[in-house]
């Protein structure tokens, strides 16, 4: 064979080298990009816009459960967590704190945990500085200790099982005197119903003096017009009317109500929430009814006033009112802690209560019978507070100022089953 021959079939076998060479490379690439493709589709998590996809999910590997190594170590418990903190025997501890306030000759404490709740479920022990030692004996996470001298503090509480308690002690200013201004923390000494004994505590009076009320007395909402002097027509509610259809009671003619917000209990003097209380001022106001609050007392001096009005502000948050803030000084079927209060001790409680309401921004008021106006209470000593008189005849007796008049207990009302109380307002005439 010739030498051209030669190079001529050299050049044809590198070419056929170089084309399967060529060949197997194209290959190789198409299946390691359906590789990658594959992989991609089993990982990625995207949103479609315009049928494109915008991005791939870039921490699927933290959905992997092999991709960390597993931790054997004793943290391994389902209840751990990097701030949690443990005792000698691998048993969770809690962190509690000592949260101390005055109103007037006394010491309010609250334990609280991490998050700021109150801790219950313990009988705490606290050691006040030069008054000894004090026990939470209802586990409540709350002390109150009364009686207590003018001056500075210091609160300290012993060690607990499971809890771990402040290293250094509290300082706390004993006020000498009270002072008509919210108390912050009184949201802490606020019950609800399921926590007392309701037949002992909520022992309102259903019923005024017999001495004011006859048979004259009107059982159905007035026409105002038909009223001299007359602006509104009103009910007032509590948990006895139970459920209320607002939206048939405004048609039927209520321009307002008064909301019990709650009470002091009458044996214990525990502060308690009306269980209907925010559902039915909630509901009147989405209805277009008009509404105040009020509040039934059984506070025995000044320093429980400003408890009761502070707990009706913090009950009523960031709601407006139409009406005024009402303290209801009626009996408390005889038996009531503040039924036997002579009128100064009784008047000066309303002061207070009023003082606090309005140093809050709010109208104060108070409501009474016509008997207890005129032999229960100092009646000249709170002439600028709106008077709300409970007298039970068509034309009442009572002869000094009022500007809402409880005219029955035994209305009517659509929308409300049962009886209900009946107001006619002269506020704004």
């Amino acid at each position: 064979m010739g030498s051209n021959k030669k190079r001529i079939v050299l050049l044809l076998f590198l070419i056929l080298v170089l084309i399967f060479m060529g060949a197997a490379v194209v290959l190789g690439c198409m299946e390691l990009s359906d590789n990658i493709s594959d992989e991609i589709e089993v990982s990625k998590s995207y949103t479609e816009e315009d049928g494109r996809i915008i991005g791939a999910d870039l921490s699927a590997f933290l959905r992997d459960d092999d991709f960390f190594d597993k931790d054997t170590s004793s943290k391994t418990n389902s209840n751990y967590s990097a701030e949690q903190e443990y005792d000698e025997n691998g048993q969770p501890v809690t962190a509690v704190s000592l949260l101390a306030s005055s109103v007037e000759k006394d010491i309010r404490v609250r334990i609280v945990d991490d998050k700021g709740n109150i801790v219950t479920g313990h009988d705490f022990m606290i050691d006040v500085e030069g008054e000894g030692l004090h026990i939470d004996e209802d586990m409540d996470g709350v002390i109150q200790i009364q009686n207590v001298k003018p001056g500075d503090y210091k609160l300290s509480l012993r060690d607990m099982d499971g809890l771990k308690v402040p290293s250094e002690p509290v300082n706390v200013n004993v006020k000498s005197i009270v002072s008509y201004t919210t108390i912050e923390d009184i949201e802490y000494f606020v019950h609800s119903e399921n926590e007392i004994d309701i037949l002992k505590e909520d022992t309102e009076a259903e019923q005024i003096d017999s001495e004011d009320e006859d048979d004259t007395q009107y059982t159905s909402l007035l026409e105002v017009d038909e009223q001299e002097n007359v602006v509104e027509m009103g009910i007032d509610v509590s948990k006895w009317n139970g459920e209320i259809d607002w939206d048939i009671v405004k048609a039927e003619g209520v321009d307002f109500a008064i909301i019990r917000c709650g009470y002091r209990g009458s044996s214990t003097g525990c502060l308690v929430e009306d269980p209907y209380y925010k559902q039915n001022i909630d509901n009147a106001q989405r209805a277009g009814v008009k509404v105040g609050v009020y509040f039934f007392t059984q506070a025995t001096n000044l320093v429980e006033a400003v408890e009761e009005a502070s707990a009706v502000i913090t009950l009523l948050g960031e709601r407006e009112l139409d009406y005024p803030v009402f303290i209801d000084t009626e009996g408390a079927g005889g038996n009531g802690r503040a039924d036997n209060l002579d009128p100064a001790t009784r008047t000066a409680v309303i002061n207070a209560f009023c003082q606090t309401i309005q140093n809050a921004g709010l109208e104060a008021g108070v409501y009474a019978s016509r008997n207890w106006y005129l032999n229960k209470l100092n009646r000249e000593d709170f002439y600028d507070f709106t008077i709300w008189l409970a007298e039970y005849r068509q034309t009442p007796e009572y002869e000094d100022k009022y500007d809402i008049w409880q005219y029955t207990s035994s209305g009517a009302v659509s929308g409300i089953e049962g009886r209900v109380d009946l107001n006619i307002s002269y506020i704004g005439r």
